[in-house]
């Protein structure tokens, strides 16, 4: 770490939440160390051009904060994996997206002397320079050691997004909440837009996009707490 508090940051996972997390990073003034290799690297390169590609083990090797950005199944073998290669430091920040999971899938990791966050930016990624606007009005579940706490809410911040707490305890909730949402409403979207394309609507999504927008917003609207019943941000 550099006095002024910048990090080295690896990112592992090159889908499309890790390269632009690791974009919004670098662009609060981290210093991007490399990317794992993924199926799309003419899409990274267009986020992250000139990043080297490198394997887990050295992303890890060359980084004091790791992005770990991939899919929820593969998590947990991946840390346990590196653990086992005695890859992680002591005082490494190991830092993943997934919204369902809390800390202790990290536990190998922390076991090692490592830090462990969670911090999951609420937005549909597409892994393109769009989600680096799309972050700036976003929360992002926090979940991290009491300790090391306003270090977690820090990096959101540094993503563009306004943190929010959520405890390890309560992080599964959290997440099955994460993927009602995304899943039930590209769901209904796609089958709604269905039954307009057989009604002979020619561009159902240009049809339904006001409609959809609109009817979720008075949605939210209506489930909106009352001032001061808010979720826990920063103090």
């Amino acid at each position: 770490m550099t006095r002024d508090g910048r990090l080295g940051v690896g990112v592992i996972g090159a889908g499309r939440v890790g390269p632009v997390v690791g974009a919004a990073l670098a662009g609060a003034g981290h210093a991007l160390t490399g990317i794992t290799s993924g199926s799309d690297d003419d899409r990274v390169d267009a986020i992250l051009p000139d990043l080297p590609r490198l394997s887990a083990e050295e992303v890890v090797r060359r980084s004091e904060l790791v992005v770990l950005a991939v899919p929820h199944d593969e998590l947990r073998a991946l840390v346990a994996g590196l653990a086992e290669v005695g890859a992680w430091q002591v005082g490494q920040i190991v830092m993943h997206t997934d919204a369902a999971h809390g800390i202790q899938v990290l536990g190998p990791a922390a076991s090692r002397g490592a830090i462990p966050v969670a911090i999951h930016p609420a937005i549909a990624f597409t892994g393109t320079s769009t989600d680096l606007r799309a972050l700036k009005d976003a929360y992002a579940a926090v979940t991290a050691p009491a300790a090391v706490m306003p270090i977690a809410q820090a990096l959101a911040v540094e993503m563009g997004c306004e943190p929010v707490v959520v405890t390890d305890a309560e992080r599964a909730a959290y997440g099955e909440a994460i993927a009602t949402a995304t899943t039930f409403s590209s769901s209904i979207v796609r089958q709604s837009a269905d039954l307009l394309r057989a009604a002979g609507v020619e561009d159902p999504s240009r049809y339904l996009s006001a409609l959809v927008h609109t009817t979720i917003d008075r949605a939210l609207t209506e489930t909106a707490p009352s001032i001061g019943d808010g979720p826990t941000a920063l103090p």
